[in-house]
């Protein structure tokens, strides 16, 4: 289960990373990749 969780939030971050194009978005980005593995567990 870990595995798969760490392997989601790391497929998520990388994903969050190509899509943003301003400092301002690679925050937004990171913290709904926050959000998303606290809703995981």
């Amino acid at each position: 289960m870990v595995r798969k969780l760490i392997t989601l939030v790391m497929i998520s971050t990388g994903l969050a990373l190509s899509a943003c194009n301003t400092v301002k978005g690679v925050g937004e980005d990171i913290k709904s990749v926050g959000e998303a593995g606290d809703r995981a567990t």
